[in-house]
């Protein structure tokens, strides 16, 4: 299952399922993508279907691994990644190094296990207010899940995973 970024970083007050469909769509890429955020319906761990968490492999956009599968983000660890593996967007830029991303942040809105935080997601990614609050993770630190608080007026890198995988 490939894990990629929008194209471009965005606040707390976002479309992002939508976009995400849409720059997969764009680049010519088949297969469904949801954003990689908790949602009002939804915990982040469970966007990826059952059947899918435990035997395909989480890679970049070019098929390089981040992780052995879905599962091992959630494993407490706050999703420990090789920051020597970059991440790419939908057209080709590696978020860690390109400047169209200044602040190498990612909003999930979770806890380490990949639960919703209500208090911190942006109310439900429907807000770029400096006074809500968003749950965020600097990738310096090789993790997708580390437990930072930002105002949701930040703009952030926002990561898509592919829930529908096509042989």
């Amino acid at each position: 299952l490939h894990l990629v970024a929008l194209n471009s970083p965005f606040s707390g007050d976002m479309r992002a399922d939508f976009q995400c469909f849409q720059q997969a769509q764009l680049a010519g890429l088949s297969s469904t993508y949801r954003a990689f955020l908790s949602s009002h319906l939804q915990d982040l761990a469970t966007v990826v279907r059952k059947t899918d968490r435990y035997h395909l492999p989480i890679v970049n956009l070019k098929g390089e691994t981040l992780f052995n599968n879905w599962e091992f983000i959630f494993n407490g660890n706050g999703g420990q990644f090789n920051v020597h593996v970059p991440i790419y967007s939908f057209d080709g830029r590696n978020v860690m190094t390109d400047p169209s991303w200044p602040q190498k942040v990612i909003w999930h809105g979770s806890t380490a296990n990949g639960i919703r935080l209500v208090s911190n997601y942006c109310e439900a990614w429907h807000t770029a207010d400096m006074g809500a609050m968003g749950q965020a993770s600097p990738l310096k630190t090789g993790k997708l899940l580390d437990q930072r608080v930002f105002s949701c007026n930040n703009k952030f890198i926002v990561l898509c995973i592919e829930i529908s995988f096509v042989s």
